[in-house]
């Protein structure tokens, strides 16, 4: 291998390339799909004179459906939206993605691994009881995190918080040098370039010393930045590789729940979590807009336990004969400055419990003084801006930063659209000026914090499976929040009058945006 930056051959360009690449016919044959299906409607409507009386009571059927079903209510509207724009189409795609056709084998094997692991990580003896009359409610959302896993509450852990990408990233790359076992990751992005190539390098190293290497990440990077046999690219070089819900050329709903999540476990002893992906712009070695902000934590102690357990369940949704306890074993390393609690969870998109959402709106509603928040995005439900403009109400210090420079103007026009409404309930919103916030951070009164994967949009909450740190009275909560109040520095305010001036672009797609926000 002549450049150990690159495993796989560069992607030629032109248009002919482009045409028959492996995108374009996947996109080429769902359309295609969607096409036919049409079209037998249409056919249909043509062929019985009675065809509009079953499309009327069909389409009543979806909106009786809509009335009697759990979803949340904006998601609701899109759909009346949607049968109201296509009856026909509209009403036949409700109850295809809410049959679970095309991911209820995936959720079926879910509910299996998590079932099969709920006792896996033991709570730690007296921590519970500990914290039940101190008032925070850590012990009840403790409580409620294991109703959808295994997710114990941890004392005797450190937590180190990264304000920026380049920051994990040389951490990372010590932490990887040390390595004698396994070195576990799960990524939502992988691309290659220097940070990629830089961490690939060790990974080979140390396959070949004999660790256990392992790669998880998100089919849609074949789609995007990855060959389609990178695995096999990877598993040449000692690694051993796989991707999840690979894009294949049938529609099916599965496609809309990706792995979101960020983990890297090091011999049960360390572990990384938070925003940052393994591509160039995440340390600013590519600048895509404007400078990345970003951040992350690095766990050593016992909680470590809980990301290797994350990871072993997608690993092994594929697995039939899974194997979990020689790698949750006692952790051997003792933390140098081990401070509070630690609770690493996971959100599952395939069960009934909004795990990231309820953790983010048990922190505002029993917030004491401030709430600040860092988020790419925000495409927010009913209950999260209430929530949100609740707390502000009621004269907790609520402060928001997002974006000075978007990734996605549609995204971006949809997180103005919340602004007025933000504002006028005291809720204060900052926008980075030097460029894209692509971090998930809650702060909260000193004393809890949450970094992690989880965005404030449909797809972080609904979508996507995720995971994230929750702090209670740890040292680095300084840290957090210094950092947030150093980057609040380099904001513009969001008032009344920037919002009254804002582009007409933002105002008209942020409107128009709505009706399709919880698919966005």
């Amino acid at each position: 291998m002549n450049d150990i930056f690159r495993l796989a051959k560069p992607k030629k360009q032109g248009l002919l390339h482009l045409v028959f690449s492996r995108f374009f016919i996947i996109v080429g044959l769902l359309v295609l799909q969607i096409l036919l299906v049409i079209s037998f409607y249409a056919w249909l409507d043509d062929l019985l004179p009675y065809f509009s009386i079953v499309l009327t009571i069909f389409t009543l059927c979806g909106v009786i459906y809509l009335f009697n079903s759990g979803m949340d209510s904006s998601a609701k509207v899109t759909w009346m939206f949607i049968i109201a724009i296509i009856p026909i189409t509209g009403a036949a795609l409700l109850f295809f993605t809410k049959s679970n056709f095309g991911h209820r084998q995936t959720r079926r094997r879910v509910e299996e691994l998590i079932d099969m692991t709920s006792d896996a990580i033991p709570q730690p003896e007296g921590i519970l009881e500990n914290l039940s009359n101190d008032g925070s409610g850590t012990d009840d959302l403790v409580r409620f995190l294991n109703r959808s896993g295994c997710f114990p509450l941890f004392d005797k852990t450190e937590v180190t918080y990264f304000p920026l990408g380049e920051d994990k990233f040389a951490a990372l790359v010590e932490e990887l040098k040390k390595a004698k076992h396994f070195i576990f990751m799960e990524y939502f992005i992988i691309k290659e370039g220097y940070m990629w190539g830089t961490i690939l390098k060790l990974l080979i190293e140390k396959a070949k010393e004999g660790v256990d290497v392992r790669v998880l990440y998100d089919g849609m990077l074949e789609v995007s930045s990855l060959p389609t046999n990178y695995c096999k690219l990877l598993e040449e070089q000692g690694i051993k590789a796989k991707v999840f819900a690979p894009i294949k050329p049938f529609v099916s709903s599965h496609y809309n729940y990706r792995d979101h999540r960020k983990i890297l476990v090091i011999d049960g002893e360390v572990a990384f979590n938070g925003g940052v992906n393994l591509a160039d712009e995440y340390i600013n070695r590519e600048e895509r807009f404007g400078h990345w902000k970003d951040t992350a934590v690095m766990l050593k102690g016992d909680a470590v336990k809980s990301f290797t357990l994350m990871f072993l369940q997608m690993w092994n949704l594929t697995e039939k004969n899974p194997v979990f306890e020689p790698w949750l074993a006692d952790n051997k390393i003792v933390p140098e400055h081990p401070s509070g609690y630690v609770v690493p969870y996971a959100d599952c998109p395939l069960d009934e419990d909004k795990v990231g959402e309820t953790v983010y709106m048990d922190i505002l509603n029993r917030a004491v003084h401030y709430v600040h928040i860092m988020t790419p995005y925000l495409i927010l439900d009913g209950e999260l801006e209430s929530a949100l403009k609740y707390a502000a109400q009621r004269g907790i210090d609520v402060k928001l930063i997002l974006p000075g420079i978007p990734d996605k103007k549609l995204a971006y026009s949809l997180a103005k659209s919340h602004y007025r409404r933000l504002v006028q309930a005291g809720v204060k919103i900052y926008e980075y000026t030097p460029g894209f916030i692509h971090a998930k951070v809650f702060t909260c009164d000193d004393r809890k914090a949450v970094v992690g994967t989880i965005n404030l949009d449909y797809r972080s909450l609904y979508h996507h499976f995720e995971c994230a740190t929750y702090m209670y009275q740890t040292a680095c909560i300084r840290d957090i929040e210094k950092d947030f109040r150093d980057t609040l520095s380099k904001c513009r305010e969001v008032t009344m009058e920037s919002i009254k001036n804002e582009k007409l672009y933002y105002k008209v797609m942020g409107s128009l945006m709505q009706f399709i926000a919880p698919m966005m």
